[in-house]
């Protein structure tokens, strides 16, 4: 939990401990929540469901689903939600995205999700579809839901649904400041968001300044740390210099020379994650999402630093 006074800050401060060993005598309840992306082929179908059997009994607050640009996974989204919810005993969110698609392609899809049980969704404006991709132009159809508040708001029009939104410790960017972007977070839990996940970061005080700037802004929701534990530290460039999150030079003094040494850079995504993770929970967080990229054994690893521990028999 946070420092609740001087004299316990000073106590962290001169504790000969690190915040992972210091978290292993915290008590305080922790919820976890994964996300996954639906497989394309066989091999990866089956690499899936062995992460989620490996974390389903972790008893996450909800998994989610990602959903591809323009919907390009929405039969395979579909299809890996519904068998989460008729073969384990894990609760879905399933992502849903506005890109390339009418309002009445949207309203179906949402009805399909609620016939099949589902009662929570991460909604999302979603990326550019083709060459554009993350960050690039992004031009709503006229048709279509505009961006994620429009989106929010249909799934309350239709009713039955928690849900969740993204928000961007760095800017994101598209975005001309921090500022403008919690004004749209805002606009988001106007529309009836109930909880905001944020992309994955690396810069922690970057993120706790984000943090006191949201609630500052009225902001009251939860505001859950997105946490991915990286191996590969050439798609890792990759990925943040399109969602604008930064990259520390530190981070990368850790990867240099690693190429052909996964064990090591697995070793290394793990300790980084869990000293953000315990860092975070000394800072008062007690939820935590991780981007599982559909691979357990880093992600339970993590949650064992955190104190969550296996408490509920798989269905």
């Amino acid at each position: 939990m946070a420092p609740s006074s001087l004299a316990e800050a000073r106590a962290l401060l001169l504790s000969p401990l690190g915040p992972v060993a210091r978290a292993g005598s915290n008590r305080n309840a922790v919820n976890v929540s994964f996300e996954f992306f639906p497989p394309k082929t066989d091999a990866a179908e089956a690499n899936l469901w062995s992460a989620i059997r490996r974390l389903e009994p972790l008893n996450p607050a909800f998994v989610s689903v990602t959903y591809g640009a323009g919907g390009s996974t929405r039969e395979r989204t579909h299809r890996t939600v519904q068998r989460i919810i008729s073969e384990t005993t894990l609760r879905p969110a399933a992502h849903l995205t506005c890109v390339e698609a009418s309002r009445a392609e949207v309203d179906e899809v949402i009805e399909g999700y609620k016939a099949i049980g589902v009662d929570h969704i991460v909604a999302l404006r979603g990326d550019p579809p083709g060459s554009a991709g993350i960050g690039g132009a992004y031009t709503p159809r006229a048709d279509g839901y505009a961006n994620a508040t429009e989106l929010t708001a249909a799934l309350g029009r239709i009713g039955g649904f928690e849900v969740t939104v993204g928000a961007y410790p760095e800017k994101h960017p598209e975005s001309p400041s921090i500022d403008h972007d919690i004004e749209v977070l805002k606009a988001k839990v106007d529309a009836g968001a109930t909880r905001a996940v944020t992309q994955f970061f690396f810069d922690i005080e970057a993120f706790l300044r984000f943090r006191d700037r949201v609630r500052a802004a009225g902001v009251t929701i939860p505001l859950i740390p997105g946490v991915m534990p990286v191996t590969n530290f050439a798609g890792l460039q990759r990925m943040t210099a399109a969602c604008g999150a930064a990259l520390p030079d530190w981070l990368a003094g850790h990867f240099d020379g690693l190429d052909d040494d996964p064990e090591t850079r697995k070793l290394l995504a793990a300790s980084i994650a869990a000293e953000t993770c315990a860092r975070l929970q000394e800072e008062g967080f007690s939820d935590f999402h991780f981007y599982t990229l559909n691979r357990a054994e880093l992600v339970y690893a993590i949650c064992r630093v955190l104190g969550v521990r296996e408490t509920k028999a798989v269905a």
